[in-house]
């Protein structure tokens, strides 16, 4: 079992940034595989960022390459999505999700919400 907490949510303008955070209740995020989804109401949830945590390796959404940044923060249970340059079309409900992984590949080929067992109860993120 595996227990996910999003924080970090909040209003901000045009071109600010945010940084969310994913607390989890096991130990370590070792060989799992996390990601970052979004979604507003009427529109599909949509994968932003994974991360590998075995590796290091990342996968982004063309929508936020360059300007989102998913990485394990200093705290060994804890992975952060830092965004930058933000605009209103990012505005959403923003998930953190885990799934088990064993290598690399069966990782960043998880880009969809079937995909991964585990889910937080979301954070808003609204940009004007």
């Amino acid at each position: 079992h595996v227990q996910l907490v999003e924080s970090g949510g909040g209003s901000v303008q045009t071109g600010g940034s945010l940084r969310l955070s994913c607390a989890a209740s096991v130990s370590t995020y070792n060989s799992y595989c996390i990601a970052w989804f979004r979604q507003t109401p009427g529109k599909e949830r949509e994968g932003v960022a994974v991360i590998f945590l075995h590796a290091g390796t990342t996968y982004y959404t063309d929508s936020v390459k360059g300007r989102f940044t998913i990485s394990q923060d200093n705290a060994k249970n804890t992975m952060a999505l830092q965004m930058n340059s933000l605009k209103p079309e990012d505005t959403a409900m923003y998930y953190c999700a885990a799934e088990w992984a064993r290598y690399n590949a069966d990782c960043l080929s998880r880009r969809g919400p079937d995909e991964y067992k585990y889910w937080g109860q979301g954070t808003q993120v609204t940009v004007s």
